[in-house]
């Protein structure tokens, strides 16, 4: 049995899906409680752990980032210890938001972090209590996690597209959108692979594929969706929010198809089921 943290959001959606993988809700094990995940873990007695749950509000971040840490940074690092003490793996999902989004070259897993905010400061602080855990474990960095259900640009552009004649989009911020679908599939593979080739762990990127721009996703959203709002690129500075997001996204996927045999999911695939999920289409 595959024990995931996270029940509502996008990939714990996706997860649970999938046969022997049990979902704990925060009623069951709630991440600002680093006790009671461990105390979940042990009394679950999983063959693995992956954690798909966050504290993911990144512009409330900047006011609650004390919280963000606990949930992003403490409880990860404890899930972890535990599962070392237990020998199983554990698989662990972060983000982008780790890089300060200089430059237009892909990251790789080894390149050196700069979160811009307290978000970022978040999750890279679960990945470093993680590491210092010791034992089989895998993170697992993605970007513009999108689906059928949940708060994410797809619904979004659906929503206001379906409302309005046009929209102001941010253009220079380039990324690659990621089906939650796909990640699941992804997190699930690390747990089973690293179960019998735990020298496989470490920090890993999955994203989806071709890398784009908000405006383009979106304008790609509309023509597949029928609605005939129109796009105008914007820079980020004409769209200011509370958290700095990083311009540049995009990141390179090739240490993990190398080690897992999964190539980028092209999200225009991904989009097409999402739309085709929600009756769209």
């Amino acid at each position: 049995m595959i024990l995931v943290f996270g029940e509502t959001g996008q990939v714990a959606r996706e997860l649970a899906a999938h046969p022997g993988v049990t979902c704990l809700g925060r009623d069951q094990a709630d991440l600002s409680d680093p006790a009671a995940c461990a105390a979940a873990i042990l009394a679950a007695e999983p063959d693995a752990v992956i954690n798909a749950a966050a504290y993911t509000a990144v512009d409330l971040a900047e006011t609650e980032e004390p919280l963000a840490t606990v949930i992003n940074g403490q409880s990860p690092g404890i899930m972890a210890r535990v599962c070392a003490g237990l020998e199983i793996p554990f698989v662990h999902i972060s983000t982008d938001y780790v890089f300060d989004g200089s430059g237009t070259d892909p990251w790789r897993p080894g390149d050196a972090t700069g979160p811009l905010g307290a978000y970022g400061r978040s999750k890279l602080a679960g990945e470093q209590a993680i590491a210092a855990a010791g034992g089989t474990w895998a993170v697992l960095r993605t970007s513009w996690v999108v689906s059928a259900h949940g708060n994410n640009f797809v619904r979004t552009m659906l929503r206001l597209g379906a409302q309005r004649d046009a929209l102001s989009i941010v253009a220079d911020q380039i990324g690659g959108p990621t089906p939650a679908r796909d990640i699941a599939v992804a997190c699930l593979n690390m747990a089973k692979t690293l179960g019998s080739e735990p020298e496989k762990g470490g920090v890993y990127h999955f994203a989806g594929s071709p890398d784009v721009s908000w405006a383009a996703f979106a304008r790609e959203i509309f023509a597949r969706a029928g609605l005939t709002c129109a796009v105008s690129d914007i820079p980020s500075a004409d769209y200011p929010t509370p958290a700095a997001r990083p311009r540049n996204s995009r990141l390179d996927c090739s240490d993990f198809e190398s080690n897992f045999g999964l190539k980028r999911p092209d999200w225009r695939v991904g989009l097409a089921a999402i739309l085709k999920d929600l009756g769209e289409t």
